[in-house]
């Protein structure tokens, strides 16, 4: 049975990914850092649907938490989808110095070292998965958030460069890079700023994170074995 490792999964892209990959049949490893909560009604909702796989919660703080607090509770792990996230509306000048920080942490720094750490456990398969959600301002940009797109694109040469270096060892490594999605973190746009950036985007609509989980639950699966080092954009045409 595969384990899956999902950062983030208090999300709303993560706990959607927690349950796409759960009907797939994997086992999960459930991180959180504060919201708690959530993650004991997601628990609840997998246990009850799936009771012969294991779905383990992982507390942990990808900003200040030490990575070998982490290790200590993962076993086997045969893929880690990244979907932990941040950001702040800020313009570059008024960001804070532990802001950047944050951001550098919690997207960059923590998950290199984590894959670090686990690539023997990843390569044990034969079939290892990593998968980075990302954003289509890794490509283009976005002003208001100059530091937030400065370490997604970072997240896509990361993504390039890394599998290169284990494509041997039968490990994959992709970023999915959505444009806007109807997520919580968009609460704080008004109504018409919304209806704004839909009328921008070709398909005319928002994705949804269940879009995002069923593309995640493609890469995941060992059928996808030649896709690598890919950033995959899923924008709806938007800024493409």
């Amino acid at each position: 049975m595969m384990f899956a490792l999902i950062m983030g999964s208090s999300g709303d892209i993560g706990n959607e990914v927690a349950k796409k990959l759960a009907q797939d049949g994997c086992s999960l490893y459930i991180h959180y850092n504060k919201n708690k909560s959530r993650i004991d009604d997601l628990l609840s909702e997998l246990q009850s649907l799936y009771p012969n796989q294991d779905f383990i919660p992982v507390q942990f703080d990808m900003d200040q938490g030490e990575v070998s607090n982490l290790l200590d509770q993962l076993f086997q792990v045969d893929a880690v989808v990244f979907a932990q996230g941040n950001t702040y509306y800020k313009l570059l000048t008024d960001i804070d110095e532990s802001e950047v920080s944050s951001l550098i942490n919690i997207h960059i720094k923590t998950p290199i070292l984590i894959l670090k750490n686990i690539q023997d456990k990843l390569a044990k398969s034969g079939h290892g998965r990593v998968v980075f959600i990302g954003s289509i301002y890794g490509k283009v940009g976005s002003a208001m958030e100059v530091v937030y797109s400065t370490v997604k694109g970072a997240i896509n040469t990361f993504a390039d460069a890394y599998s290169k270096e284990v494509a041997s060892l039968g490990i994959s490594v992709n970023v999915i890079a959505p444009g806007a999605v109807a997520t919580k973190m968009n609460n704080e746009f008004s109504k018409e700023d919304l209806q704004s950036i839909k009328d921008e985007i070709p398909a005319n609509r928002l994705a949804q994170p269940q879009e995002i989980a069923n593309f995640v639950s493609y890469i995941v699966n060992s059928e996808s074995n030649y896709l690598t080092g890919q950033t995959i954009y899923f924008a709806g045409g938007w800024l493409l």
